[in-house]
């Protein structure tokens, strides 16, 4: 079989930790990336030893025909870029938060699905071993029935308002950067619906959010909380609490660890001493739904992104 070919858009941090990822996994490289500068391109290219480099995201598609792209700019651009993916029938892996609102949500997606072309959103801590780990001890029944789920976030994000965790012009703000990993995570996990979900938000100066709490109700009772900042440094972790036990995984989201209590008594201790890049396991389901012809993961479905990007709105209207 043929090696099975990546192009990316964007040549920033999150780029070559993706680059990184693609070298560990057989049977897969990088053929090209693109950014606005062909400066920053070459460099990229020159670092990651790749083939070609180009200024210009729409040549890299004509020119390249890769198999998949990995759309890795700011927030702003991704609804744009995902579009021009489309365009060229290309399948796309798009970083978190993949869209900035409902809109954007429902009009990619449409447009896929009457295309059939395969599209994920890059929400990578889904597959991490801890995480799957927990979502398998929920279904196992390990801690009774669910009662209460709770996912803490955070950091503080740079001075500059120019940054793009404060600019409004990138798509900034906490909800599309890190409340999306504590959504996706956290309903993961949980492994049912979410009924409804309401929202309290707090803007920062620049005018996007810096704090963002969500209140979910789930199938079968369970209530959530989903607590985000770049305004504060918090205890980061993920906790599902039960009729007969608890879960914990320190460090939510990036984590190599999960503990799980049943009865008051600590039962397991899991440690993923084995994931080298976590974004692997993301690329290879990509690779895998490609190949086998799916449209979406269904770890990363399309439904995900839609129901945050819903969410987004609520968050973008509450905030204040």
């Amino acid at each position: 079989m043929s090696a099975f070919r990546f192009a990316i858009m964007g040549a920033g941090g999150i780029a070559n930790k993706f680059c990184d990822a693609v070298s560990l996994i057989p049977g897969c490289e990088v053929c090209a990336i693109a950014s606005k500068s062909m400066e920053r391109a070459e460099k990229f290219a020159a670092r990651h030893n790749l083939p070609a480099a180009y200024d210009s995201y729409e040549e890299m598609l004509k020119a390249e025909r890769p198999d998949c792209v990995y759309v890795a700019v700011t927030h702003d651009a991704h609804f744009a870029l995902c579009m021009l993916c489309l365009d060229y029938d290309t399948p796309v892996l798009c970083e978190k938060s993949m869209f900035q609102n409902s809109r954007e949500a429902e009009t990619f997606f449409a447009r896929a699905k009457e295309k059939g072309i395969f599209s994920m959103e890059a929400m990578w801590s889904r597959f991490l071993p801890p995480v799957m780990k927990a979502r398998e001890w929920v279904k196992e029944g390990r801690i009774g029935t669910p009662v209460f789920g709770d996912m803490t976030i955070g950091f503080i994000s740079s001075p500059d308002p120019e940054n793009r965790i404060n600019n409004p012009k990138l798509g900034g703000g906490a909800a599309l950067d890190i409340t999306v990993y504590s959504y996706d995570v956290l309903t993961w996990a949980m492994g049912v619906p979410v009924l409804r979900a309401s929202v309290e938000a707090k803007n920062m100066a620049t005018g996007v959010d810096a704090t963002d709490v969500v209140l979910l109700r789930f199938e079968g009772g369970a209530i959530g909380v989903c607590k985000s900042s770049v305004a504060c440094s918090p205890d980061e972790r993920l906790i599902i609490e039960g009729t007969a036990g608890r879960i914990v995984l320190p460090h939510s989201h990036v984590g190599n660890e999960a503990y799980l209590w049943e009865r008051g008594r600590l039962t397991e201790h899991f440690i993923d001493n084995k994931t080298k890049n976590g974004f692997t396991y993301e690329i290879e389901e990509a690779v895998r739904c490609v190949r086998e012809g799916k449209t979406e993961s269904e770890v990363c479905p399309h439904a995900m992104t839609l129901e945050f990007a819903l969410l987004c709105d609520k968050i973008f209207e509450a905030a204040e």
